[in-house]
Parts: C-alpha cells; sequence; structure tokens
C-alpha cells in the first residue's frame, strides 16, 4: 500500500485538493487574532469570523469568503512563511514542521467528527463576532495550544 499524500508530498507539490482535504475543520483560524502595535505580541481570542457555523465549524460561504470578509487569509504554501498564527494543531503547520497528521485529523481516523470529540475544533468555544462586542473582552489561550487529548475506545 502506497504512502497517503502528506506523507510524501511537500505542501507545495500538492494538487488544489490535497490541499484542500487538508483542512481538519477546526475552525481555530477562523478565530480572530489582536497584535499588540508596539511589541508585536499575539493574543487569540474565542471570537469566530461571523462566517463560521460554529457547530460544523465550517465556513458557512467558503467560494466567496472573501468577497464578503475582504481580510480573510487565503492560506497557500506561499502564505505560509508569512503567516505566524496557525495553531500548533493545524494539519498545514504540522506537516510544515514535519509532525505529520494527529490521529484525530479526518483523513486518519475517516471521521470528520473526532477533530470535535477530540477537543481540537471550536465547537462550544466560540462565539460570533456579531455578538462578542469588544475583542479584548475575549482573549483566550486555548487557541493557540495543543490540548491534551485521549483516543476514543475503538468501536466493538
Amino acid at each position: 500500500m502506497d504512502d497517503p499524500f502528506w506523507k510524501t508530498k511537500r505542501l507545495d507539490q500538492m494538487t488544489t485538493d490535497e490541499w484542500e482535504s487538508l483542512c481538519d475543520g477546526c475552525g481555530r483560524c477562523c478565530l480572530h487574532k489582536l497584535r499588540d502595535d508596539v511589541t508585536e505580541a499575539l493574543s487569540f481570542t474565542n471570537v469566530a469570523c461571523r462566517l463560521l457555523d460554529l457547530h460544523s465549524c465550517a465556513c458557512s460561504n467558503y467560494p466567496r469568503r472573501q468577497e464578503q470578509v475582504p481580510d480573510c487569509v487565503s492560506l497557500t504554501p506561499e502564505a505560509l512563511d508569512e503567516i505566524d498564527w496557525l495553531p500548533p494543531t493545524c494539519a498545514y503547520r504540522r506537516i510544515e514542521e514535519g509532525r505529520g497528521l494527529a490521529w484525530w485529523h479526518p483523513l486518519v481516523s475517516g471521521d470528520p467528527e473526532t477533530v470535535h470529540t477530540a477537543g481540537i475544533s471550536v465547537r462550544d468555544r466560540a462565539i460570533s463576532e456579531e455578538r462578542s462586542g469588544p475583542l479584548e473582552q475575549h482573549i483566550a489561550d486555548w487557541p493557540g495550544r495543543t490540548p491534551r487529548t485521549r483516543r476514543p475506545a475503538p468501536k466493538v
């Protein structure tokens, strides 16, 4: 059996479909971040873009997201060099750093729900920017950390 594409290809060698399938659907990249003007320190918030479906953790208008949210980042292999805020759980970051995909990633587990059951996603942890108020009131550490996860018992 051949190794999966994420083990044999660099990010810049992947097809569009392969690249898109690396997104685990956690929604962490859709959370607002704040950067201090003086120190450049980065702070994560638990406030999600208004287009993020807080249950599925998917963009509600992915194909046209940049028309509706002009500062939405288009993640590309080239852009990864400039982006310092991807969470440590992010598949793009993990592969770029040579760590591979985690057990809960849907491409590994075969189940898109494992990203949620493992506590990686923003489900039940984020609020929409439409009702958040000032972002400074919503600073959170968890989006920038890898939670301790336990694999669920195998189904018998």
